[in-house]
């Protein structure tokens, strides 16, 4: 891996991994879908690409998860699975996300940002021990590498190149 690779968080599948055809690496990141995940993988003509992985913000089924998790970016990645040099470009993009109103719900901002990012959000709860002591306990946790990881990962067991965009086009 080179160090621009590095970088942009382009990851090569291990050595030997025969890469599959562009419809099982399509089938293969649609069963990450689940109706029980904070985010939703669907088809992405709409948007000028193969796949969209976003989370579900704007599903009023979800918006409370959301709103606990104190969430600050929603994020989007857009996916073209390029058959010839078995790779997935992924383009992923951001907006910023806030609080308005009561009882409060998530307003999407015109803030963008494109590439690969993290978030991370913690809740805690601090209690003294029997021994007299403090003791964090985590009662809640949300990071945005939950939507990313698993689709990388899938991408690299088919055998294909996870590639980000940062520059250029999908």
């Amino acid at each position: 891996m080179g160090l621009l690779d590095k970088l942009t968080g382009t990851e090569h599948p291990d050595d030997g991994v025969a890469p599959r055809s562009a419809e099982e690496v399509r089938t293969a990141l649609l069963g990450l879908d689940r109706p029980d995940a904070p985010h939703v993988i669907r088809d992405g003509a709409p948007e000028g690409a193969d796949l969209v992985a976003e989370w579900r913000v704007r599903d009023p089924a979800w918006e409370n998860f959301f709103v606990r998790s104190q969430l600050s970016r929603a994020v989007r990645i857009r996916m073209r699975l390029v058959q010839d040099g078995h790779e997935v470009r992924a383009l992923e993009e951001g907006w910023e996300v806030t609080r308005v109103g009561n009882p409060p719900r998530l307003a999407i901002s015109k803030r963008y940002t494109r590439g690969p990012d993290r978030t991370v959000s913690r809740r805690c709860t601090v209690q003294r021990t029997d021994s007299g002591g403090l003791e964090a306990t985590e009662t809640f946790r949300f990071d945005s590498g939950e939507l990313r990881n698993p689709l990388r990962d899938a991408v690299l067991a088919s055998g294909w190149t996870w590639r980000s965009v940062v520059f250029g086009r999908l």
